[in-house]
């Protein structure tokens, strides 16, 4: 069973003073500084308003160099820093417009990034990249992607009929492995074998399409190119798999037929991406890379077996695109002012009762991708320390603050108390570890007024300021985002 333990921590459990009883003085000394860290073009931008009258100023849609500092990093990657669905395609839509490549690494469909475009127009995406909306962007899907190509040209189709054209601005490595039908058999098939230990797992197939490919049996999208080969190739997918699985039900022939209709059409979004990429960043185009999942759900970071096939810490985005770390400037965590979770597995901060049901639907917390209610708890500081200490993340987005508008008080995990009665700041690796520890809280005051509308951080409430001062405090990564709702312009930039 899981404890809960509510006390007023100091930091990250060790003395120090409240958040209420800081010293101005001491305060600003350490934002100076914090301010002379931060990379020039950051210190020096005041955010995407002043990006965008530069733009306008230079009239051709891009940042300036020539007298401005350019807002936004030439390479950057954002990144989910908890358990998923933290709100990384809004910022990535936001950045994109800034972005001559947006990219995505690794996952597949089970990654859903909810975007809106200027006129508040929703758009769910799951394999497309969230730059799409961005006209002058060209968008990417890695190698490291696993893809569902009737899934993709359903999106793409969607796409169309609202008025977003994809063709000849998006690309597909021909490096990536296919995802068939045959997984998502695969999938419902292996978790109904777990019984009572399932993963919770979205069932669209990604584990097995990443088995397939671990296996080096799989299919990769250059293959589609070559009839017999693919055809061969597919055949021996779908004969492992009714040798491995009773009840296995899948027309090999029929698929193969219906991907000869396929191969036609994906032909013109097939390309070496790993050369694209490079050449861009050889060329000084800015690039931005699309995380999906998150740091907790990494196959080797996360807490695993719950967690997702791939690496969606900063390990994988080299991985899945080919460019080497060192080509990345700016590593942005995302992260909601409080935690979800979707499926199984360990959740230390996780809340039940009353309050979870009013936050699950004061955020409307219900997966993208699946439909399920999402798990809520407060904000771990434990786990998020623990996803930068992988990252190196330069700065953070703090999202759907909004949500915790009309809390009376708030809480955030900065330590566990292990079953052995000692404290730690670190994340075990260990699951029965992870189910029993007690949370060590913080309490902070709620700030009881509706944020919805406010725009900059001169006008956010106090209690609001001192929560996210409170995260950089606790992370020490600079909150440079802060979402305040679902739209594009809901987003305060703090100076």
């Amino acid at each position: 069973m899981r404890g809960r333990q509510d006390a007023n921590a100091r930091g990250r459990g060790e003395g120090g003073r409240d958040a209420g009883e800081r010293d101005p003085t001491r305060r600003a000394g350490r934002d100076a500084k914090a301010k002379r860290r931060r990379p020039r073009r950051w210190r020096e931008a005041e955010g995407f308003e002043r990006a965008r009258a530069v733009n306008e100023a230079r009239g051709d849609g891009r940042a300036g160099t020539d007298g401005e500092i350019d807002a936004f990093a030439s390479r950057a990657t954002v990144l989910g820093s908890q358990w998923g669905d933290e709100g990384k395609g809004k910022l990535v839509d936001i950045l994109a417009r800034e972005y001559d490549v947006v990219a995505r690494c690794q996952g597949g469909a089970n990654a859903g990034h909810t975007i809106y475009d200027d006129d508040g127009k929703k758009y769910a995406l799951h394999l497309v990249p969230s730059g799409i909306l961005n006209e002058n962007a060209t968008c990417v899907v890695g190698n490291g992607v696993v893809v569902h190509l009737p899934g993709m040209f359903d999106e793409i189709d969607a796409l169309l009929k609202a008025g977003v054209d994809a063709r000849g601005r998006m690309m597909v490595s021909d490096r990536a492995h296919l995802l068939f039908d045959l997984h998502k058999e695969i999938d419902g098939l292996r978790e109904a074998e777990l019984s009572g230990n399932k993963i919770g797992t979205t069932k669209r197939g990604i584990g097995p399409a990443y088995a397939s490919k671990a296996t080096r049996n799989g299919v990769r999208l250059g293959d589609i190119r070559d009839a017999d080969k693919f055809a061969n190739a597919l055949r021996t997918l779908a004969a492992d798999a009714a040798a491995r699985f009773d009840g296995f039900e899948y027309d090999v022939e029929a698929e193969i037929v219906r991907y000869r209709e396929i191969a036609s059409r994906i032909e013109p979004f097939i390309a070496d991406t790993v050369e694209y990429v490079n050449d861009a960043h050889r060329n000084g185009k800015k690039i931005l890379v699309e995380g999906a999942n998150a740091t907790m759900l990494d196959l080797d970071f996360g807490t695993y077996p719950f967690v997702t096939s791939s690496n969606p810490a900063i390990g994988g985005v080299s991985n899945g695109l080919g460019l080497a770390p060192r080509k990345f400037e700016t590593i942005i965590g995302v992260a909601k002012a409080y935690t979800t979770r979707v499926g199984a597995g360990p959740y230390p901060t996780e809340l039940f009762g009353d309050v979870a049901d009013k936050l699950r639907e004061l955020g409307y917390e219900y997966g993208t991708t699946t439909g399920r209610p999402r798990r809520i708890g407060w904000l771990d500081m434990v786990a998020l320390n623990y996803a930068n200490q992988i990252n190196g993340f330069t700065h953070l987005n703090i999202t759907k603050l909004d949500v915790l508008s009309e809390m009376d008080e708030l809480k955030i995990g900065v330590a566990y108390e292990l079953p052995n009665g000692k404290t730690t700041t670190a994340f075990p690796a260990d699951i029965a570890t992870l189910e029993n520890v007690k949370v060590v809280y913080e309490t902070l005051p709620g700030w009881k007024t509706d944020i919805a509308n406010v725009r900059s951080w001169d006008d956010m409430p106090e209690n609001a300021k001192k929560y996210i001062l409170r995260c950089e405090e606790l992370s020490g990564v600079e909150c440079r985002y802060i979402g305040v709702g679902p739209g594009r312009d809901a987003m305060v930039i703090k100076p």
